[in-house]
């Protein structure tokens, strides 16, 4: 007899792509993986994955528990959520996956208050600066932020933000205020690596009118945090999201340039798989954070 749990594990394996990816979403080890994977293969007296590749190739069989086993999960899922929904409980499994600072600084608390509210649920927050906007891997709902380019996933709007260009006042004090984009050629840039952007072509509007800027960036990180701790050292101009450096404009720590010139905002979305349907622990954590949002999300309060 098919067993839900088996039909669950080869899911997650699959979209992971490979054991070790796996392994961490599970919180196991590599081992583990393949060891239970060799158990569910001995059990029904199939191969589900070609191991003679490096890659993870799906033999026939494979692809046939892969299709109608993601059915199965689905309605296996729909089914509990709507015996749970009878009693008002919200149960089941919820994974989420966000970027980093964004993670940090907004997501983790509320993720923290909506399990205090339903108890009986069980969180996975995975953060990642490279996310997979095409497929969303394991997750439930993917929160992403900035220029949203081709994707199956459903989006639902979470909150308004733009990206500002400022820096330090002591930076200021030392090379000066840009008068126009195009002054941003000579000053020293600091720029964030991330969503395999160009982050050294920096676009500006102001009414009918654009400026694209190339600047050569003295510094560059991954790291959100890093960059801002670099700009409030007076190491340079920064393009940050305005839920990052809202505080630190408040507090006087950075100052903004250009303020008559926009950049591109950078909304804040949730994304959900197509082939996952909302459900309603999904619907749930979406309304929770909707309302945490609403109506100004907290850097604009």
């Amino acid at each position: 007899m098919l067993v839900l749990d088996d039909v669950r594990f080869f899911q997650i394996l699959v979209k992971a792509g490979s054991m070790v990816a796996a392994a961490r979403e599970l919180n196991v080890s590599p081992p583990a993986i393949t060891q239970r994977l060799q158990q569910i293969e001995a059990k029904y007296g199939i191969r589900l994955i070609d191991r003679s590749t490096r890659r993870m190739q799906l033999t026939d069989e494979g692809e046939l528990m892969y299709e109608k086993g993601a059915r199965i999960c689905a309605d296996a899922d729909a089914l509990t959520d709507m015996l749970a929904a009878r009693t008002g409980a919200v149960t089941g499994h919820l994974r989420v996956s966000a970027p980093f600072g964004f993670s940090r600084r907004h997501l983790a608390p509320l993720v923290a208050d909506f399990h205090t509210r339903h108890p009986a649920l069980k969180i996975s927050l995975s953060v990642t600066d490279n996310p997979s906007l095409h497929e969303g891997g394991t997750a439930d709902v993917m929160f992403h932020i900035g220029e949203l380019h081709d994707s199956s996933m459903v989006r639902y709007t979470i909150a308004p933000n733009d990206r500002l260009l400022c820096a330090a006042p002591k930076y200021v004090r030392r090379r000066g205020v840009p008068a126009m984009p195009e002054d941003l050629a000579d000053h020293e840039c600091i720029t964030l690596r991330e969503n395999n952007e160009d982050v050294s072509l920096w676009k500006f509007t102001r009414g009918k009118s654009s400026r694209h800027v190339r600047i050569e960036p003295t510094l560059i990180s991954n790291d959100g945090d890093i960059v801002c701790q670099w700009a409030l050292q007076g190491k340079g101009i920064i393009v940050r999201s305005e839920w990052d450096v809202a505080d630190a404009l408040k507090s006087g720590k950075l100052v903004r340039l250009l303020p008559d010139w926009d950049l591109a905002p950078a909304g804040v979305v949730a994304l959900v798989p197509q082939s996952k349907g909302m459900s309603a622990r999904v619907r749930a954590f979406l309304d929770f954070v909707n309302g945490h949002f609403s109506p100004q999300p907290p850097w604009r309060r």
